[in-house]
């Protein structure tokens, strides 16, 4: 039971310290993770284009 106390105590502790993004924030987070999913998105698709020619 220790255990799951000492959990329970860090998560609360966490969500203490975090705090929602800021709008200037959001925008580059959101502009970074669609550049990273369409670049793999990319080459996975020139991969396959050469699969496909060889």
């Amino acid at each position: 039971m220790g255990k799951l106390n000492d959990k329970f105590q860090q998560y609360v502790r966490i969500m203490r310290i975090a705090k929602k993004p800021g709008g200037h924030e959001f925008k580059t987070i959101l502009k970074v993770t669609g550049l990273g999913i369409f670049l793999i998105g990319f080459l996975g698709f020139i991969i396959k284009l050469i699969a496909r020619l060889f």
